[in-house]
């Protein structure tokens, strides 16, 4: 096994990665921003390196000086959690060239993959549907206006190298179409430093259904599915495991062809694949060639540890497990705390948190990096850690994250957990009557 691993991350996804490397009895490295002195991922580490100021870019985005620390500290390894760095090619073509392993797949299969477009064409050519649209890139608004003739009312035009909601415009009037088809390349070019953008037809009601998948030289499994669907503007505020909305033989359908596409493509790793789900069908939205926020909610059913195994994947080349190991128990429901202010239009909240009291108990987790006196600053994700509960069934997963959340106590700024209690608790959520666009439509919050 790996003896050193760097993590190039912060926050509740870099502690996350370090039990992880602790309990394979691997000696852990991580890096921090000036203003992350006192995180606890630099505390619970076995050695910390400065590598920046409080800008992203000039740290943990900061490719040179990530290297440095890599050769300081003469690490084997990189694990970089999820944003960031995580699906940076580049970055893993730097670490390949350079015999540091990359705990994730190949700067092939990232860049492969990253790309909205040539994606949808690899999801195509190997037996998943995908959504009516343009075949590639969408270079100017001629074209943009002929596939608006073919497909239809209403679109989406999309970022081909985005995500997050960025360089996302959705046209239902065609009057409209194209100022914010040139928003969307703007936006596209100021995000992502990349204005090509494609056009597909748009869902009204759809759910956000995704597969966990881990593949090794040797075989391809899934960890079944994962229902994101209670989001706003495209940014998943909780997320479940099973899907309420599905039946055994539309799941069976949507992981076989999942894992043969995923076999097909020689893909090594963990990974989820994502679909739009409407009137029974499935289409294919994305592949995420990294661990995901709601990793925890898969974990906990299945009994799996995913970044355990990423790292022994990444070391070993194989995945030691097989499909009839894979076997879901009960339900689980992750609810993701914001340090902002719902009331404020979601304004993110930094400052010092007084006291700090987390939920334990039965089968309750808490994956997060906060504590008494840490101070949230305003430079980075304003996710603060996430609450995930386990069930015999979904009724008993909403009553025990209704008793967590109770428990749950952060003083000194302010959470979106009075925003949760309010969620699960709606009768929408509860008869899991919803899509993503509910509390964008309803305007629940």
């Amino acid at each position: 096994m790996f003896k050193k691993i760097l993590i190039a991350n912060r926050g509740e996804i870099a502690v996350r990665i370090i039990r992880a490397c602790k309990e394979w009895g691997i000696s852990t490295v991580a890096i921090h921003s000036d203003v992350d002195r006192e995180s606890m991922h630099v505390k619970l580490a076995d050695e910390s390196i400065c590598v920046g100021s409080h800008q992203p870019s000039s740290s943990y985005l900061n490719i040179p000086s990530i290297l440095s620390a890599i050769e300081l500290t003469n690490a084997e390894a990189v694990h970089p959690g999820y944003g960031f760095l995580s699906e940076n090619y580049n970055f893993a073509k730097i670490l390949e060239e350079n015999n540091i392993k990359f705990i994730g797949p190949s700067s092939k299969h990232i860049q492969m993959m990253g790309d909205k477009i040539q994606a949808k064409k690899i999801a195509r050519d190997y037996g998943l549907p995908v959504i009516e649209g343009s075949e590639g890139g969408v270079k100017d608004i001629k074209e943009a206006k002929e596939i608006l003739k073919k497909t239809g009312l209403p679109i989406l035009i999309k970022a081909a190298g985005g995500g997050g909601g960025k360089g996302m415009k959705i046209v239902k009037n065609e009057n409209e179409f194209e100022n914010l088809f040139l928003t969307a390349k703007l936006e596209a070019k100021k995000y992502f430093n990349n204005d090509e953008v494609y056009i597909e037809k748009f869902f009204e009601n759809p759910r956000h259904i995704e597969v966990q998948i881990l593949a090794g030289k040797n075989r391809v499994i899934h960890l079944h599915e994962r229902d994101c669907s209670v989001q706003r503007r495209h940014q998943k505020l909780i997320e479940e495991t099973p899907s309420p909305i599905l039946d055994n033989k539309l799941r069976k359908e949507l992981f076989d062809k999942t894992v043969n596409m995923v076999q097909k493509i020689g893909y090594e790793g963990a990974g989820t694949v994502e679909f739009i789900y409407q009137d029974g069908k499935f289409y294919f939205l994305e592949m995420n060639t990294r661990v995901q926020v709601e990793h925890p909610v898969t974990e906990v059913v299945t009994g799996i540890d995913i970044i355990k195994e990423q790292i022994f994947i990444a070391f070993s080349g194989e995945t030691a497990l097989k499909q009839e190991d894979i076997k879901p128990r009960g339900h689980a429901i992750e609810c993701r705390i914001n340090a902002e202010d719902p009331s404020k239009n979601f304004q993110p909240s930094p400052g010092t948190i007084g006291m700090c009291h987390q939920p334990s108990g039965f089968r309750t987790r808490v994956d997060g990096a906060i504590y008494q006196g840490y101070k949230v600053t305003p430079y980075y994700d304003s996710m603060i850690c996430k609450l995930i509960c386990h069930g015999r069934n979904r009724t008993e997963a909403i009553q025990r994250m209704n008793r967590s959340l109770d428990e749950f106590v952060i003083e000194g700024i302010t959470t979106t957990i009075e925003l949760h209690k309010k969620l699960i608790n709606h009768e929408k959520f509860v008869n899991s009557d919803f899509n993503v666009t509910w509390l964008d439509k309803e305007k629940v919050i």
